[in-house]
This record gives C-alpha cells, structure tokens and sequence, in this order.
C-alpha cells in the first residue's frame, strides 16, 4: 500500500511540472447567437438590370473565341479539293463566258446596224437596245470574273496560261489592262481593311470628315452619286485612289522595276488596241451603244460588288498596330444576290471570305463547298460570329443607298487603333 500511494504520488508530481512548462489553452467560451431572419421583396425588373446588366455579344465568348484562327487552322476544316486547280474545268468556264459576251454582242450590234432600228426615233432606239446593254454587260462582268481567277493565278498552273486567258477576259474584252489590275489587286488582298494600306479605295474616319481635303469634298463626296456609274474608269484611267492603270503613276509604282513597267506596258497596249480598233471600225455611235455602254454595266457591277463586299455596319479596320491577315479577311462580307447571280458570277459575292483567305489558292468553282465548310468548322469551334453573311436580294438599292449614306466613310469606333 505504501509503495502504491508512492508511486502515485511521484506520477503526480511529475505530471504538474511538465503541465507548468506547457503553453496554458484559453478556456472555451460557449456563446449564444440569436437567428433572425428577413424578408426581401421580390426584386423588380429594374433592379435586376442593376444586379445583372445586359450582355453585349461579345461577352459570351472569351478572347480567343474572339481571334480569328490562323490560315493553317482554317484549312484544315476545307475539304481537300479546295486546292485542286483544274486547268481543264477553268478553261471551261472561260469558253463559256466567251461565247455569252460574243453572242450578246453580236446581237447588240446586228440590232444596232439594222435598218428597223435607224428607222425608230431616238427614244425607241434606247428602249430597245437597253436590255440587250444589260444584258451584254453582265456577260461582260461574268468574263471578268474569269479574269479574275488569272490574276490570282487560279485558272491553271502554268503560267502562261493565266497570262494568256487574263489579258484575253480583262485587257481585250474588259478593257482593264490585266498586268496593273493584278499588281495593285494583289496589295488590296495583302492589306484588305487596312486603314491606311489597303487599295481599291480610300478609307476615312467620319470624326474626321473636316480635315479631307477640300478638293476631295468638291469633287468626290458631293456628286458621289453621279460618279457610280464611272468609278471604274475613274480608278483605272485617272488612278484615283492607288495610282494610274493606264499612264504609270501613283504610289502602286513606287519601287516598281523597269521590266514590271514594260510587261504591264503590254496589257495597256492591248486594251489601247483593241478599243481602238473597235472604235474606228464602228465608229463614235455604235461603238459607243454596242461597247461602252456595256463596259458602264460591267463597271456598275464591278464597283457593288467590291463596295458591298467590304462595307457591313459592324465591319472594322485596322492599324499597323492592329492587323493581322486573318482580321482583315474575316472583316469581307459574304452576300448573296440570289443563287443564279451567284452561279453566273463565279461565287464572287458568297465566297468572298475563303477568297480572301486563299486568294492564290482556291479557283472559284471550289469556293461554294469551301464556304459552307468554313461555317461549319467556325461553327464547331464556338466562332461562327465571326463570319459575316448578308442576304442582299435588293442589291442595287442596297449600293445606292450604302454610297449615298455613307461613300467611303466608317465610324471611328469600328477602327481597331489600339
């Protein structure tokens, strides 16, 4: 008993000294809460607006949603036969084209020689041969399409195939000579909405509409709408705004070689030649109803389509500091005009955004498939909001209005600067 108590005595002992060294513990505190609750109105439309404001577009997707993808990306979604340029197909499409601007002309030109015709007085001349003019010069812009394609070098392969069918659709028929249309077209793909850069035309901030020069005012934005008809010739011949197509002036020569100067030299000669050879076996007249006024109705097409396809409400440029190819491309509309007109046309209009992508890749008989490929794939990948689509059955109201509203003016707001 006595060696029990002892031990127990010395265990305790023990215990008290390690307790007097070790950190003492606050002693727990029990505290006591009372639950309230309150009651809150339901909250009004008003205030749910506060909390929760409305979400622009762009707010549902994250930055990189918002960046078009790279080129590389892109073809990847294309089938492979995009790429596939067939001599064969082009120079079909070519033939044909031909044989509508031969017969249509013929016809106008037969109509306009006839004795049945020189008997009806002014205003009966004009309403008869109008529809044939229109129709004349549509052909007319389906065969520049073709050319077109040449200048891309899409129609074929070889070279001197494109050449060859280039300055046959734009140097003689379309009296555009090809060599300097394809030099300044390529700078428009390579920099397309570029503020400064692109070409095809001038670009200006509507904040800054006061500091255009004064001449620019007088003779280009009030009669805008008496010039749509000749703009064409007025940026071919005149060179307004990239430089002269006929006389080599203007900043799309600036650099340029001798031996460029003389091979674009060739297509000027070409188109000199042919419109003046037309001109002095036709004479003033009938050169004038046959053949120009056709080229007016090519030029009319030429310019909406070109307006149309780079001008949208939302469309946006960019800077030296913003661009990129991909931005400039995606910034092109696509527009239908109706499945015929785009058939006829060469899918100008509704494949213009895989066009400006692979402008020296794709011939346009791939474009169709592309496009509805390319939305699919945008579509997959959470960016479809970045292609821009419009339904433009109205066309002609469409430019009239767009020009006379607009000309070539955009909000500052839809320039990237920073």
């Amino acid at each position: 008993m006595y060696r029990l108590t002892s031990t127990f005595l010395i265990a305790l002992a023990f215990s008290s000294s390690i307790n007097a060294f070790s950190p003492q513990r606050p002693p727990r505190t029990i505290t006591k809460s009372k639950v309230q609750s309150t009651v809150l109105p339901i909250p009004t439309k008003d205030d749910l607006n506060f909390l929760q404001p409305q979400l622009d577009e762009n707010d549902l997707y994250l930055d990189d949603v918002n960046t078009p993808p790279r080129a590389g990306t892109i073809m990847k979604m294309l089938p492979k036969e995009t790429f596939n340029i067939d001599t064969a197909t082009s120079l079909g499409y070519f033939g044909m084209d031909m044989a509508a601007v031969v017969s249509s002309m013929t016809l106008l030109n037969a109509i306009v020689t006839s004795d049945q015709y020189h008997a009806l007085p002014l205003p009966l001349q004009a309403a008869t041969v109008i529809p044939f003019q229109l129709l004349a010069g549509f052909a007319m812009w389906c065969m520049w399409c073709i050319g077109h394609d040449a200048g891309h070098s899409t129609v074929s392969k070889t070279k001197w195939i494109n050449r060859v069918v280039g300055e046959v659709a734009h140097s003689v028929v379309c009296l555009t000579p090809f060599v300097p249309w394809q030099m300044s077209h390529r700078k428009h793909h390579l920099n397309h909405n570029h503020i400064e850069k692109d070409y095809s035309h001038k670009w200006y901030s509507r904040d800054e509409f006061d500091d255009i020069p004064q001449l620019y005012k007088t003779f280009g934005y009030n009669p805008r709408m008496m010039q749509l008809p000749f703009l064409y010739f007025m940026y071919l011949a005149l060179g307004i705004p990239d430089g002269g197509h006929v006389v080599f002036y203007g900043r799309m020569w600036e650099g340029v070689s001798l031996q460029k100067k003389f091979d674009a030299a060739i297509s000027v000669a070409v188109s000199c030649a042919t419109a003046g050879s037309l001109w002095m076996n036709m004479g003033t007249a009938d050169f004038t109803v046959v053949c120009m006024v056709p080229w007016l109705v090519l030029s009319w097409w030429l310019f909406m389509v070109t307006y149309l396809q780079h001008h949208s409400e939302d469309g946006k440029l960019y800077t030296d500091e913003t661009f990129t190819f991909e931005k400039g491309a995606f910034e092109t509309v696509d527009r239908s005009y109706g499945k015929l007109i785009n058939r006829m046309s060469h899918h100008m209009m509704d494949g213009h955004v895989v066009h400006h992508l692979f402008f020296e890749r794709v011939p346009h008989y791939r474009l169709e498939a592309a496009t509805e490929a390319l939305v699919k794939g945008m579509d997959e990948t959470g960016q479809k909001h970045l292609y821009k689509y419009i339904d433009t059955p109205d066309f002609n109201a469409e430019i009239v209005n767009g020009f006379r509203d607009n000309w070539f003016l955009v909000e500052e707001e839809n320039i990237k600067r920073e």
